[in-house]
């Protein structure tokens, strides 16, 4: 039977880094994984960086509903007409607001026999842990559904913190393993079993927010996109964007987490629907991506904060 492993935790935590790790490890143990990517807006963007080195007809993205609930048939689907293939593992990458319960819940049901029961892992920012204030019942949600927590952002962290962190989470969910990406490889993922937990009851739809995305123009320099994040009010939790940033080769993909961290990394080949700024949060809104744009260069030219 082929495994099914659905990858959760809150927005920034580092689910689509582990995802890649999964997909190169399982490449490498001679399986055939197969990807989905859920996002709000432009789940492409996201599938075309792991397509890049696994191949298009293997990874699916799911743009504009939220998989745990009314893009769940969607996914079903998706999953059920995957290719049948010898050693085949398909890795789901949920959106950083996805209910757990819920999805796990619903996904059990009306999968092709030559499926199994689907496996939980959930991604867990070590750093920003039951830090989100509002957000921290859903962040505890995804952990105590999972069979597999993967502690992230370790580094600068003290070992007093990854302690606490530990018994957090081990009080949440004490049957799930935990491990660290660096620890772990996808055959230690197919020895998982399901968590038996009844779910709680979990105002999901109250995260059901805004996104939305504009075209993005050729960047003239790193620093640009820092005043740019900057510009962005932090009620939108997640900033992403991809194109070409002068002195860098090629795209550049960077993201503002919701702890502020702006991150960049090279972007291999060309985005397929173009070079683009998106935003995942409360006021998310065109207008007020444009504006921090056009603010952003007004201050590259004239080197002064516009009135």
């Amino acid at each position: 039977m082929e495994s099914i492993i659905t990858i959760v935790g809150f927005l920034g935590a580092g689910k689509t880094t582990l995802l890649k790790h999964l997909v190169e490890s399982a490449v490498k143990n001679q399986w055939h994984p197969y990807v989905i990517l859920n996002d709000y807006i432009d789940a492409d963007l996201e599938a075309q960086r792991i397509s890049n080195g696994l191949g298009p007809m293997s990874v699916r993205g799911l743009t504009g509903s939220c998989i745990c609930c009314d893009g769940i048939n969607e996914l079903r689907e998706c999953v059920n007409n995957i290719p049948a293939r010898t050693a085949g593992v398909t890795l789901i990458e949920a959106n950083g607001t996805s209910d757990a319960s819920r999805l796990m819940e619903f996904l059990s049901v009306g999968l092709d026999a030559r499926f199994s029961p689907p496996i939980q892992v959930s991604v867990v920012d070590v750093k920003n842990w039951q830090t989100r204030e509002v957000h921290n019942e859903l962040e505890a949600e995804q952990v105590r559904v999972s069979s597999l927590i993967v502690l992230t952002h370790l580094d600068g962290v003290s070992k007093d913190r990854v302690a606490q962190v530990e018994t957090q989470v081990r009080e949440t969910n004490p049957l799930a393993s935990i491990a660290t990406q660096a620890e772990l490889d996808i055959l230690l993922l197919s020895k998982l079993e399901p968590i038996e937990c009844a779910p709680t009851t979990l105002a999901h739809h109250k995260t059901h927010w805004s996104s939305c995305s504009v075209d993005l123009n050729d960047l003239p320099n790193v620093a640009c996109i820092q005043r740019l994040c900057d510009l962005i009010p932090s009620d939108i939790l997640r900033i992403k964007g991809c194109t070409k940033v002068g002195g860098l080769d090629g795209y550049t993909h960077f993201e503002r987490c919701p702890d502020g961290e702006i991150y960049l990394r090279p972007y291999h080949g060309s985005p397929i629907t173009g070079p683009k700024l998106l935003a995942v949060g409360p006021g998310s809104d065109p207008s007020v991506l444009r504006n921090a744009v056009e603010q952003s260069l007004a201050i590259e030219m004239d080197g002064v904060e516009p009135d």
